[in-house]
């Protein structure tokens, strides 16, 4: 990203650009009738903001958690709804509805970015990396040979190490081309977007959860989005049900490694709909292969910037 500049009541405003996929983008899926909602036990329903603009039954929350964005992170994805490419997995409908938390008013065309792993734990652009955060590879057995001797001499390394278990550390490059799960696309006049995707699976020291920021202030142009700053950047989870059901169903339940709960998660603030926890339902009572959609209001602050990298 490089700074551009805009009105004076932006803070730290970036520029960001984002490449308009070929061959045009795929109609998205909405909520349609016949879904049927799960009991999924302590959901939260969310917590109701102080906003002065809401009009009757206006869905208004407090500021949506701020979290880190995490090492795998790749700018200017592709344009699209539907982000699935050739993944197996679970159909998953993301249904968001971006207000601002102190009017309560929908942020029309306003950019979402979503990224998640697949089914197996591997992220686009990094299946150098493998299912754990960063590792990858088969680790090493027996004992260690060759122990070291003597005092270590000189100063400890300084900053946190990058590509660690859990989502945190520095930034990662990308080992590859791929892009399957990333997308990027504008909220409508209502404040939502919607994507096509699979539910995601889980590696090392996390819980499933899916990442996303929204920008705003910027401009769609025939090379997709440009300017502005972004105002959010959070996770969306899953409660422990859904995954518990999700793990039944192949290719989840050839995942053999071990699985991070919401609870165990070192990243999920534990504040329900406002720290990012979906509300799902199944597309057929009782069997979640069939497919799932998951929505969320969120509630950001337009002017703000958040990007994700310092927390």
């Amino acid at each position: 990203m490089t700074g551009t500049e805009g009105p004076a009541h932006k803070r730290n405003v970036t520029r960001r650009r984002a490449i308009v996929a070929g061959g045009g983008a795929a109609v998205a899926v909405g909520i349609g009738a016949g879904l049927v909602t799960t009991a999924s036990a302590g959901q939260d329903t969310g917590t109701p903001g102080a906003g002065t603009g809401a009009g009757p039954g206006a869905d208004c929350y407090v500021l949506t958690s701020e979290t880190t964005e995490g090492p795998y992170y790749i700018d200017a994805d592709k344009i699209r709804r539907d982000i699935t490419e050739d993944q197996e997995g679970i159909p998953l409908t993301l249904r968001l509805k971006v207000i601002d938390a102190e009017t309560c008013e929908p942020l029309r065309n306003a950019a979402v970015d979503v990224w998640h792993c697949n089914a197996l734990g591997v992220y686009s652009g990094y299946e150098a990396m493998g299912s754990g955060g960063g590792g990858g590879g088969t680790p090493p057995s027996g004992a260690p040979t060759d122990a070291p001797t003597g005092t270590p001499t000189g100063e400890p390394p300084s900053g946190a190490p990058t590509g660690v278990p859990g989502g945190g550390g520095g930034h990662e490059e990308p080992t590859d081309d791929e892009r399957y799960l990333r997308g990027t696309y504008r909220t409508d006049r209502k404040g939502v977007v919607t994507f096509r995707t699979v539910f995601p699976g889980w590696y090392q020291g996390r819980c499933v959860h899916i990442h996303a920021k929204v920008h705003v202030g910027g401009e769609w142009t025939d090379a997709g989005y440009e300017g502005g700053n972004t105002c959010h950047t959070g996770q969306l989870f899953f409660d422990e049900e859904t995954v518990l059901d999700s793990a039944e169903v192949e290719p989840y339940s050839t995942n053999t490694t071990t699985r991070t709960t919401l609870d165990e998660d070192t990243i999920y603030p534990g504040n329900g709909t406002q720290g990012g926890l979906l509300k799902l339902t199944y597309r057929k009572k009782g069997d979640i292969s069939k497919g799932v959609t998951g929505t969320l209001t969120m509630g950001v602050a337009p002017d703000e910037t958040n990007e994700g990298t310092g927390l």
